[in-house]
């Protein structure tokens, strides 16, 4: 759907709540430009995290310790 900037003015409200509603985006017609107003996705906050490497070894080895086989001196 496109629309010139003067009814987009008109209609600001109608066109977003629209856009918000269909999923679909507006195209604005402007100076032989064209602009859109594009529903945005909302992300997972999980997904902006990174992945670290900040185990040293084997991460399966850790499964396996136990408090009382745990050596201060050994494993420093």
């Amino acid at each position: 759907m496109a629309t010139s900037l003067t009814k987009l003015r008109t209609n600001i409200f109608k066109f977003v709540d629209q856009v918000i509603d269909t999923g679909i985006p507006l195209e604005i017609e402007r100076k032989g430009h064209r602009l859109k107003i594009v529903l945005e996705e909302k992300k997972s906050k999980l997904s902006n995290l990174k992945p670290h490497k900040c185990i040293i070894g084997d991460p399966d080895e850790l499964v396996e310790v136990k408090v009382a086989e745990w050596k201060e001196l050994e494993n420093l």
